[in-house]
């Protein structure tokens, strides 16, 4: 297969669905040799605010200390290759398209046929094999416990703030959805979190101390450093990405993660443009909760106009109950995904004092209608949308994906 026909092959499984469970994946790596080498160092990161921009600091403070770094993550923005890094370098075309053919003959002798993230994953731990990387970097697609990732052996597990999402998969309770992302501690191993609410607290200690496995609560965020992604939040994650390398036996000093730190970049997340928009993926309430307070201390009372499409299953309400206060007007568009949220329930899940709002059939037209107002324009509710937000922006070729 050449590369467009293995990326068509490669999202047609996304018709399997999600499927959570760890001995398929195992049987995968297993049969395609994509366990990391003896002496590999593994950094798994679940949660469900901050984990994509953890992974990013912890990637780009290893490089800086001149190791080799592989970094896998999801969902992609723009293009498929993006999930999957060795040295903040996409996988090639080329060599994407010739271990898909390898891995479509091995997936056509599975009983149950492996999922498109369970393939993705696969794919990047062999390349990361084959490029000798001396760190991978994993976030954890959904939850923890049955994520594919957990079938890869880590060495240091860290965890970011955790907060109610994916419920229909997770659990409807803060402490169901804890155990779940917990589930990822590994026997032994050293593992580290944010701080969490109590519930989610006490879950951590407790799967911890059953595996007996070394835990660390992060208690400051990292100060001296200013990390090249905005937001008074993203020092706690920079507070995590440095422990988590600490605690892998990497050496680091000051100026090592400062140039880390200086040259982060995770699109998508208080991502700025050029001088009139902003793009950021707040997909739940505790995301846009910090997209709020980053406006706040960047822009102090300045109100924007705010573009928003969102997914099924996100707390719309929640969200825009958080964003509101911000925008002076709110835009409504769909997102390009089969699971999209229509406009008009988006609407109808606005809190009562919202300001003035409107439906439009695409992005590109509330684009064209924001664009007449002399306001600041932030586009956000779903990563789907910022990334073709992003295609538009960078004229670059949008792989549209569920997953």
């Amino acid at each position: 297969m050449n590369y467009r026909e293995a990326i068509e092959w490669l999202f047609s499984t996304q018709l399997f669905g999600i499927k959570l469970g760890l001995d398929g994946p195992r049987q995968l790596l297993k049969e395609f040799l994509a366990f990391p080498d003896h002496g590999v160092k593994v950094i798994h990161v679940a949660g469900t605010n901050g984990k994509g921009s953890t992974c990013a600091m912890i990637d780009s403070i290893a490089r800086a200390s001149g190791s080799r770094s592989g970094l896998f993550t999801s969902p992609h923005l723009i293009d498929y290759r993006e999930r999957i890094q060795v040295n903040g370098c996409h996988i090639p075309e080329e060599n994407c398209s010739a271990m898909l053919s390898e891995l479509r003959a091995i997936c056509e002798k599975f009983e149950t046929h492996p999922t498109f993230f369970e393939i993705t994953l696969a794919l990047a731990m062999r390349w990361f094999r084959q490029q000798h990387c001396e760190l991978i970097v994993l976030e954890t697609g959904m939850g923890g416990r049955l994520d594919a990732t957990t079938a890869v052996p880590a060495d240091v597990c860290v965890i970011t703030p955790i907060s109610m999402d994916h419920a229909q998969w997770l659990g409807d309770t803060l402490a169901t959805i804890a155990m779940e992302k917990a589930g990822i501690l590994v026997a032994g191993k050293p593992a580290l979190s944010s701080p969490q609410q109590a519930d989610a607290h006490a879950v951590i200690e407790k799967e911890a101390n059953e595996r007996r496995s070394p835990l660390t609560f992060i208690h400051e965020p990292l100060l001296g450093y200013t990390p090249a992604i905005p937001g008074e939040h993203q020092r706690w994650n920079a507070a995590l990405a440095v422990e988590a390398l600490h605690l892998a036996g990497f050496h680091l000093n000051s100026d090592i993660i400062r140039q880390g730190l200086s040259s982060v970049r995770w699109p998508g997340r208080f991502e700025r443009i050029d001088r009139k928009i902003i793009l950021d993926g707040a997909h739940n309430p505790h995301a846009a909760t910090s997209l709020a307070q980053t406006w706040r201390d960047q822009f102090g009372n300045t109100m924007a106009t705010l573009i928003f499409g969102a997914v099924a299953s996100k707390d719309i309400a929640g969200i825009l109950e958080q964003l509101a206060p911000i925008a002076r007007r709110i835009l409504f568009c769909p997102v390009d995904s089969p699971r999209a949220t229509p406009c008009e329930e988006m609407r109808c899940a606005l809190p009562p004092d919202a300001p003035e709002h409107s439906i439009h059939d695409t992005l590109e037209t509330a684009l064209k209608e924001a664009r007449k107002h002399e306001e600041l324009i932030v586009i956000t509710g779903s990563l789907f949308l910022i990334g073709q937000a992003r295609a538009i922006f960078t004229e670059g070729d949008y792989q549209a994906s569920s997953q």
